[in-house]
């Protein structure tokens, strides 16, 4: 498979279906030493007049080392015929299994950061900040701390620019 680069903003994107119903793997490290993970939170749109994607990962995941010490990491979204890879990736760590080896996917790199060559898009993505949600950032009292964080950290925050796109030829 081929990718074609293209501009992110010529782009026709739902980010509610693509983020939060078809999903997305981040991947962080390098080509011989990478790791994945599946993620249905998080934003796209436009801050200090960049193009970004802000993804939230735990620090408990494993993925959370290969994000943190790298410059980019990719985002990369499939088609529903990957659901069972993505399902995969979201259940299983990489501290106990080769993700690749066991979904299958090809890891290719695309501006300087592994991606897998089965998706249909894929933003290279560049950290620009990061801060740590916190229970007392809250202003609603609808129950979310005990909802989604009882039994795990609370997620660190990356707003990183979409410095390349590129889509499935």
């Amino acid at each position: 498979m081929a990718f074609r680069k293209i501009n992110i903003e010529e782009y026709d994107i739902n980010p509610f279906k693509a983020v939060g119903k078809q999903w997305m793997l981040l991947t962080g490290g390098n080509m011989s030493d990478l790791n994945t993970m599946t993620a249905s939170w998080g934003q796209l749109g436009v801050l200090w007049n960049k193009n970004v994607l802000t993804c939230y990962i735990r620090p408990n995941r494993h993925t959370f080392g290969y994000i943190e010490g790298g410059e980019v990491f990719t985002a990369s979204f499939f088609g529903e015929e990957y659901r069972s890879a993505l399902s995969f990736c979201g259940s299983h760590s990489g501290r106990d299994c080769d993700k690749v080896k066991e979904t299958g996917l090809t890891p290719v790199e695309l501006g300087g950061a592994p991606a897998f060559e089965e998706a249909e898009l894929v933003l290279v993505c560049r950290k620009l900040y990061s801060y740590d949600l916190q229970e007392s950032g809250f202003l609603t009292d609808d129950g979310i701390p005990g909802k989604f964080f009882a039994s795990d950290p609370y997620h660190r925050a990356y707003i990183s620019e979409i410095v390349e796109a590129y889509v499935k030829e």
